[in-house]
């Protein structure tokens, strides 16, 4: 987007016009006291001013004051020194998206909205995530394209009040014991979801102990961040309603299975006429892929290393990316492959038109959401720029092949800790161009911070101070 021209006259009315009428309706339903205005930093930790009703005409022409020193917060809120970035000096704006602004059902008396961070000359703030996102979605769209998305939502509940994990639920791994052990609980959170405007497609109990999972509906890649932001918040709020503390960290108990985040990402035509279609489906190619759909996907599955340092991008991360575990351990691709870092899902006959898209299995939601579906955004159309074409699918759990079978058939692993996908991320040409130099050096900062933070931690020690800051 580069240059805002907030600081017009006539846009700063226009946004305080409309953010007055919201008001005006929340203050007529009694409904709202007020909004919380979040953006998520550089840790996957997502941060808040709040605003009372009678404030938000003025914050949406002017912003809410906020410090850039986040940007190189770590997950214990400690920071790290980065060149460009962080520290006490200066200020940024926050602008909540009045599109998004959604009341708050679990939360009585709160409203929600995104915000998209702006310094106080209105410049876009170099470092805003959401911002980058959409400037990757513009990008695409002048390429003659459109992308979808949606992120699959794994957390885990406990009976606990403490930093002790208790599972709220017994029963068996996917089991009807576990809906009925919490059953009022997910009701409510469905409830809670469809009243805010939220499409769930389907909630169940997932393998580990206490662990359930959500899917939405696909969307466009920035309101799919922004969904998940206010899936999460929603889930959370929804838990302690209920006596219960919800976790979205990527490892809740060392040894067990931990929380995913994967991302369901399709590619679409998009031409003047709107007449758009899914390039994931209806072609010639394997499974039906189109050329570009499989030069979109080959983008994406050959930058995996260097996106893991988004996707997973905590030390607990890579507890959780280990074979055999459904977590994509492997940078690879097969059809309904869940042991493939990139699982194509074709659809059902007759229904591929619409469902068929690419799980990348390998991420988790200690994700900054926006980030990553930049970075996704940037490697695919990378992909194709090259004509990329895929390798060989893979329709087997890598770890059970020869050593010699997997060099032969190009399987490579993911990296193994968060040090070698920052190595992998400062590596890459394609995401250094698109996010920039002070954006690659800051994240690598943090990184390199997170790292450090937990140098020889036990797993149970990495677990029990990361549980539950996600």
């Amino acid at each position: 987007m580069g240059q805002w021209d907030i600081l017009e006259q006539r846009e700063r009315d226009e946004r305080a016009a409309r953010a007055r009428r919201i008001a005006e309706d929340f203050e007529a339903r009694g409904t709202v006291s007020a909004v919380a205005v979040t953006w998520v930093d550089n840790s996957g930790i997502t941060r808040v001013k709040g605003v009372p009703v009678a404030r938000l005409e003025r914050a949406a022409a002017w912003g809410v004051g906020m410090s850039p020193c986040f940007d190189t917060f770590l997950i214990d809120d400690s920071s790290v020194s980065a060149p460009g970035a962080g520290g006490p000096s200066g200020d940024l704006r926050l602008m909540p998206d009045l599109d998004r602004i959604t009341p708050l059902a679990a939360q009585p008396g709160w409203a929600w909205a995104p915000a998209d961070r702006y310094r106080q000359d209105g410049a876009v703030h170099p470092l805003d995530a959401r911002s980058l996102a959409r400037r990757e979605v513009e990008r695409l769209a002048a390429d003659g394209y459109a992308a979808r998305a949606a992120f699959e939502v794994e957390w885990c509940v406990s009976q606990s009040g403490g930093d002790e994990f208790v599972p709220a639920c017994s029963g068996p791994a996917y089991s009807m014991t576990r809906l009925v052990e919490q059953s009022d609980y997910l009701t409510t959170l469905i409830d809670a979801l469809r009243t805010q405007g939220v499409a769930v497609d389907q909630v169940h109990p997932e393998y580990a102990a206490g662990q359930y999972e959500l899917s939405v509906a696909a969307e466009d890649p920035v309101g799919a961040a922004d969904t998940l932001v206010l899936v999460r918040e929603t889930i959370r709020a929804v838990s302690a309603g209920f006596g219960l503390r919800a976790t979205f960290s990527p490892k809740v108990v060392a040894g067990g299975v931990g929380n995913g985040g994967h991302v369901h990402l399709s590619l679409w035509s998009a031409d003047a006429d709107d007449q758009s279609s899914n390039l994931m489906a209806g072609g010639d190619g394997r499974h039906g892929l189109t050329a570009d759909g499989e030069a979109f996907a080959g983008g994406v599955l050959g930058h995996l290393p260097a996106l893991l340092v988004l996707g997973a991008p905590a030390v607990a991360s890579y507890l959780r990316l280990i074979p055999s575990h459904w977590a994509g351990a492997f940078a690879c691709w097969g059809l309904e492959n869940r042991e493939a870092a990139l699982r194509f899902v074709a659809g059902s006959p007759g229904d591929a038109a619409n469902a068929a898209n690419l799980e990348i299995k390998c991420f988790d939601l200690a994700a900054n959401p926006y980030l990553l579906i930049a970075a996704l955004l940037a490697t695919g159309r990378a992909g194709l720029a090259a004509s990329a074409k895929l390798p060989d699918p893979v329709d087997v759990d890598p770890a059970t092949l020869s050593a010699e079978d997997v060099a032969g058939r190009g399987i490579k692993p993911l990296p193994s800790s968060l040090g070698g996908a920052v190595a992998a991320f400062e590596a890459d040409d394609v995401l250094a161009e698109a996010f920039g130099t002070l954006f690659v050096s800051t994240v690598a900062a943090v990184r390199r911070g997170e790292v450090a933070l937990f140098a020889g931690s036990t797993p149970e020690q990495i677990v029990e101070r990361t549980r539950w800051k996600h």
